[in-house]
């Protein structure tokens, strides 16, 4: 018989503040994604996920949305620092959260070199304005992440035509290993070139230098990218544990970008229609395991300050979750969740620290209360738990309160 976990992550979707984002994230203790929502759409309906206790897990009922007495819910706090799509994953996947450090890639340049000459490679320093960046082996830089909050990311940077992407991330390894910040992310494509790098090089508050991701060329052709986390370590979290237990993992969406999955399945792909479909494909074609699939343009539409995007997509996703119920048997669970808050009408475009809902369905099981989760690794941790495995580094599983 089929046994199977799927958990749905409806990206950026949070159900209000947590009570630490007045002094974690100042202005985030305003943050509600789903009020923000209703107050442009209060019309909005969801049918499968106010059958799944959607209005329970948020605490109140809008118009044409009410209470399920039937749900399985609750909600989850957020145990990493922020508000992130990458840690929010590794947590859900079990581990626990390392609060990272902020430090401009200067502060951190000498130590990286360092590291890196003791291990072979050949590093030239780059020096503009005053500040300065890393040549690594001719053609891979390691600098300033430009994009995320300053200072909380640094990007390794290559072309791929001129040096392999298992050869980069083999540096970003070494990089990773003497640096606190959140992320180290190495990335390349084909068809551009050094010159495109040099080109793309721009430095911002004075303290800040880096290759604008965009601006290299890396994504025209060939993209290949991976995150390493501080304090991540794969062999403790939900699909290496898994897998090598014999179960199938299968990642779909940006969860497939950003967890490691290396004996399972990973497909990656941004649009919801085709996201909630290959998730209905690859849950009938699993037998026994774990799939997990991230919607991402939930968070997108955070992003854009779009309600009407975001009601767009989520009624997209609905329908899918509604198409995939019917397919379940006795022996499956479906979690509908979230990875953080990214509140539309809130006045900014990043993610908002919010507490996410947490919607179980397994057939039979009806009325169960999981109340208020304190991190969400607990999903990692019932995964485990519901294939009899080891437990991964962090989270306490709610299977008991599924049982007869």
């Amino acid at each position: 018989m089929k046994k199977r976990l799927i958990v749905i992550v409806l990206d950026g979707f949070g159900i209000g503040a947590m009570e630490d984002a007045r002094l974690a994230r100042p202005g985030d203790e305003k943050a509600d994604t789903l009020r923000s929502i209703l107050k442009d759409y209060p019309d909005l309906k969801l049918p499968a996920l106010e059958r799944l206790g959607l209005m329970n897990a948020y605490g109140e009922e809008s118009a044409f949305m009410k209470f399920s007495p039937e749900a399985n819910f609750g909600s989850c706090e957020l145990m990493h620092f922020g508000a992130d799509t990458f840690m929010g994953h590794q947590e859900i996947m079990g581990t626990l959260p390392k609060k990272p450090e902020v430090h401009p890639f200067q502060e951190k340049a000498d130590t990286v070199k360092a590291h890196l000459e003791s291990n072979g490679h050949q590093v030239q320093v780059i020096e503009r304005q005053g500040l300065r960046y890393l040549l690594v082996d001719h053609y891979v830089t390691v600098a300033d992440n430009l994009e995320a909050d300053l200072g909380m990311c640094y990007n390794v940077t290559a072309p791929l035509d001129l040096i392999s992407f298992e050869e980069e991330y083999a540096i970003a390894k070494k990089v990773r290993e003497v640096v606190t910040v959140g992320r180290v992310i190495v990335f390349g494509g084909t068809g551009n070139t050094m010159e495109d790098l040099w080109n793309a090089e721009e430095v911002k508050e004075g303290r800040f230098i880096g290759i604008a991701s965009a601006k290299s060329k890396s994504y025209d052709h060939g993209y290949q990218c991976r995150h390493l986390g501080y304090g991540v370590d794969q062999n403790v979290q939900a699909p290496t544990i898994l897998t090598k237990a014999g179960y199938d993992c299968t990642l779909i969406g940006k969860v497939a970008d950003i967890v490691s999955n290396d004996r399972g399945l990973s497909i990656s792909g941004v649009p919801t229609q085709e996201v909630m479909d290959l998730t209905f494909r690859e849950t009938v074609a699993m037998n026994q395991g774990f799939l997990c699939t991230n919607v991402q343009e939930t968070d997108l539409a955070g992003h854009s300050q779009s309600t009407m995007v975001y009601k767009k997509i989520l009624e997209i996703a609905d329908q899918g979750i509604s198409r995939l119920i019917p397919e379940l048997t006795s022996q499956d669970i479906l979690v509908i969740m979230a990875d953080h808050g990214n509140d539309p009408s809130i006045g900014h475009s990043k993610h908002t620290r919010e507490c996410v809902p947490l919607l179980v369905y397994k057939k039979g099981i009806t009325g169960r209360r999981l109340g208020r989760r304190k991190t969400l690794s607990d999903i990692g941790a019932t995964v485990c738990d519901y294939f009899s495995t080891d437990a991964p580094q962090n989270g306490e599983s709610f299977l008991p309160v599924l049982k007869n």
